[in-house]
C-alpha cells in the first residue's frame, strides 16, 4: 500500500522490483522441486492397513532360517538397523491379531520401526518375497515352519 502513495517513479521501480523477486523466487522452488523430484520414493497408491490375517505364522526358528537371507543387510553409513528377527516376529503379529501398530507389544521393538520398515519392505517386494518363504510348503523330511 506504500507504494501507491509514494510519487510514480518511485512506485513503478518499488513494483518492478517487487515482480522481479516474484519471478525470481518462483523459478527458484521450480528448479528446487525438479531437483527434489528425482530423489523422493514414488507415492504408494495402496494405503497400509493392518487386517486380521489368521493363517499369519508365528515366526520360530526354522522360519527364520529360511526368510532371514531374504533380508537386507546393514550396508549404509550412519545408524545401523537393528536386528531383523524381532520387528518380522512384530509386523507377522500386527498381521496375525489385526491390530493397530500402536498396540504392538514392546518384546517386538518401536512400532514406528517396525511400521516403517514393513512399508519399506512392502514397496520394494521384499515383504511379499519373505510372506512366500513363510508360506511355501515344506519339503518332506525338511524342518518345519
Amino acid at each position: 500500500m506504500r507504494a501507491l502513495a509514494d510519487p510514480r517513479v518511485r512506485r513503478e521501480g518499488q513494483l518492478h522490483w517487487s515482480r522481479w523477486r516474484r519471478d525470481r523466487q518462483a523459478g527458484a522452488r521450480r528448479c528446487h522441486e525438479a531437483r527434489r523430484g528425482g530423489h523422493r520414493a514414488p507415492a504408494d497408491p495402496t494405503p497400509l492397513v493392518a487386517v486380521a490375517v489368521p493363517g499369519t505364522p508365528a515366526l520360530t526358528d526354522a522360519g527364520w532360517a529360511r526368510v532371514a537371507p531374504l533380508l537386507p543387510g546393514n550396508g549404509r553409513r550412519g545408524k545401523q538397523w537393528r536386528d531383523h528377527r524381532g520387528l518380522v516376529a512384530g509386523v507377522l503379529w500386527v498381521m496375525h491379531t489385526g491390530a493397530t501398530w500402536r498396540e504392538l507389544p514392546a518384546e517386538y521393538g518401536p512400532w514406528r520401526t517396525c511400521h516403517s520398515r514393513y512399508a519399506r519392505w512392502r514397496r520394494d517386494g521384499t515383504w511379499g518375497r519373505l510372506v512366500a518363504a513363510l508360506l511355501a510348503p515344506v519339503p518332506p523330511g525338511g524342518p518345519g515352519p
